[in-house]
C-alpha cells in the first residue's frame, strides 16, 4: 500500500509540473488558458496530493514487510537484564488473560486493523465446551498451515492460548506466522506497541543471528505472562499462559 501511494505522488507531481510549464507557455503564446488545460492541472494535484497523504498516513515500519527480515539480532550480544526491561514494564497495563472470548477476538482483531496485517483477522472462534471440567476451548484455522487454539478456565475467561505453525521448521520463522505472535502479544498487553511486540520476540531469542530453530526451547516473562517458542517434529508452537 507504501508502494501505490508513492506511485501515486510522483506520477502526479510530475504531471502537475508539465501541466504548469504548459499553462505557462500557453498564457505567453496566445494570452489565455483552456479550461481543460486548468481541470488537467488540478487533477494532478489532487492525485500527487492523496499520494502523500497515504505515504505520511501509513506507519513508517510496516509490520509485514519487518516480519519477513527477522533473522537479525541486536549487535550487542549482551544479556538482557532486569533494568532492560523496565521501561517497557513500566508502560505496560498487565491485564494478564482476564477477558471473555469475544474479547479476545475483539482486541486481536483491533491489533489486525491498527497495524494493517492482512489476512489474518478473527471471524469466528470454534468454539469447544468441556462440561467434566466446567471449562472450555476455542480454535480458529488461519491457513493450512497456521491456527490459533486457546483454553478457559471456570470462570469462561481465557487462560492460554497457543498459534501452531507446520512445515520445515529448519526454516528461520518470519512472514505471517511471526506478525500473528506478534497480534497475540500485542491482543493480550492493551498498550503495548508493535515496537514492544517485537521486543518480547526478540528476548524469547527467536531473532538470534543463526539460531538452531530445529532444537529451539525460548522463553521469557513479562507483567504475569510466560511467552514461550518451541519446535518439536514438523511444528512450531508460541504460547502466552498466565503465570501463577
Amino acid at each position: 500500500m507504501q508502494q501505490l501511494f508513492t506511485i501515486l505522488f510522483i506520477l502526479g507531481f510530475i504531471a502537475f509540473f508539465v501541466f504548469v510549464v504548459l499553462m505557462i507557455l500557453f498564457i505567453r503564446k496566445h494570452n489565455r488558458i483552456p479550461i481543460r488545460h486548468v481541470m488537467l492541472t488540478a487533477a494532478c494535484f489532487v492525485i500527487a496530493s492523496i499520494g502523500m497523504y497515504g505515504m505520511l498516513a501509513l506507519p513508517s515500519n510496516s509490520p509485514q514487510s519487518s516480519g519477513t527480515n527477522h533473522t537479525e539480532k541486536h549487535e550487542s550480544g549482551a544479556a538482557t537484564t532486569e533494568e532492560d526491561h523496565a521501561p517497557l514494564t513500566q508502560k505496560t497495563n498487565a491485564s494478564g488473560f482476564h477477558m471473555t472470548t469475544e474479547e479476545f477476538k475483539n482486541k486481536f482483531n483491533g491489533a489486525v486493523g491498527k497495524y494493517r496485517l492482512n489476512g489474518l483477522s478473527i471471524t469466528r472462534l470454534n468454539m469447544k465446551d468441556s462440561s467434566e471440567q466446567a471449562t472450555g476451548t476455542f480454535e480458529y484455522v488461519f491457513n493450512d498451515k497456521l491456527r490459533l487454539v486457546g483454553t478457559l478456565n471456570a470462570d469462561q475467561k481465557v487462560q492460554e492460548v497457543r498459534l501452531y505453525e507446520t512445515g520445515d521448521i529448519s526454516e528461520p520463522t518470519g512472514g505471517i506466522f511471526l506478525t500473528a505472535i506478534a497480534t497475540l502479544i500485542l491482543t493480550t498487553n492493551n498498550e503495548y506497541t508493535y515496537n514492544d511486540a517485537q521486543n518480547v520476540i526478540q528476548d524469547i531469542g527467536l531473532l538470534d543471528r543463526d539460531v538452531n530453530q530445529s532444537e529451539f526451547d525460548g522463553v521469557t516473562v513479562r507483567n504475569g505472562l510466560e511467552y514461550r517458542f518451541n519446535t518439536q517434529q514438523d511444528i512450531s508452537t508460541f504460547e502466552i499462559t498466565a503465570v501463577k
